[in-house]
């Protein structure tokens, strides 16, 4: 009767749970969107209003045209495939130790990764040029030992850039493996060495494709944030080692050529945008694989 009623409109409709759940979702939102707009999409837009402010894309043709600065931009993305690896070969191991760890050898574990983030950027580049000089610690350790005659160079060049960067990403490329690793049974590692596989077997047929997902997603992490890497390579590289965001800042500190440092920072955008899209569907298919 009440049902007749109601579609005859003498009855009002009962309200919707999903669509009254979705206007109180979007409600909560709305403030983040607003504040995203604010800071993130306004200064987006105007960044690539003033790399076309004279009317052409001439700025653009000169920032993937030319071979400087395309040869800048290709040894931005070396230098991050080489952290990605370093870090990916050194993160692997200790994640694997941290899920098998007890109690205090986790915490200890995760005190000395997560300590890197309660110390400035800057103070750990100084500190690691302290360390890398000519007469830093490591050298002078090096020589009392009699394992060198002559310093090391390990300041001013590659190697000190990609120590110093190596040490700020490796914790983005632990935690991932590790949430991976962690969602993984052990009941299947020991189901293939209960029938008769060694220990290498069952972790290159079992535990290594389930963690491929963690792996491909600290990857893409560690890719992407180290392409716009400043204050390390600018100070342990001595000016000898060009990241392409060295060049943005040069434009506009000593030039003041904002037209094209505009151009370059949306060039690099658009390139860490299509390599991030390239990462996360090899992510996704590799976690569908995985399931």
């Amino acid at each position: 009767m009440s049902s007749a009623r109601r579609e005859a409109g003498l009855l009002p409709a009962r309200p919707d749970p999903a669509r009254a759940r979705e206007r109180v979702l979007v409600g909560l939102a709305l403030p983040a969107l607003l504040l995203l707009g604010v800071v993130f999409v306004w200064p987006l837009l105007r960044l690539l209003s003033m790399s076309v402010a004279d009317g052409s894309l001439a700025q653009f043709e000169k920032a993937t045209l030319d071979e400087l600065y395309v040869a800048v931009l290709w040894d931005s993305m070396e230098i991050a495939a080489l952290v990605t690896v370093i870090c990916l070969a050194l993160a692997y191991p200790v994640a694997a130790w941290l899920v098998q760890a007890g109690r205090i050898g986790f915490l200890l574990g995760m005190f000395f990764l997560l300590l890197p983030f309660w110390t400035s950027v800057l103070v750990r580049t100084y500190a690691w040029m302290v360390l890398l000089g000519r007469n830093g610690v490591v050298n002078r350790t090096l020589r009392d030992w009699g394992w060198i005659e002559f310093p090391l160079p390990l300041l001013h060049n590659l190697t000190g850039v990609l120590i110093g960067i190596v040490h700020v990403m490796l914790p983005y490329m632990v935690f991932p493996i590790y949430a991976a690793l962690l969602r993984i049974d052990p009941d299947l590692q020991r189901a293939a060495e209960g029938l008769g596989a060694p220990a290498w077997r069952s972790f290159l047929r079992i535990i290594l494709p389930l963690s491929l997902p963690g792996v491909f997603a600290g990857c893409a992490l560690v890719f992407v944030i180290t392409l716009g890497f400043f204050i390390t390579p600018a100070l342990l590289g001595g000016g000898h080692v060009m990241m392409i965001a060295m060049l943005i800042e040069q434009q506009v500190r000593e030039f003041l050529d904002w037209p094209f440092a505009a151009a370059l920072a949306t060039v690099l955008l658009a390139a860490t945008l299509v390599i991030y899209a390239a990462l996360s569907r090899l992510t996704g298919g590799q976690g569908h694989a995985a399931r």
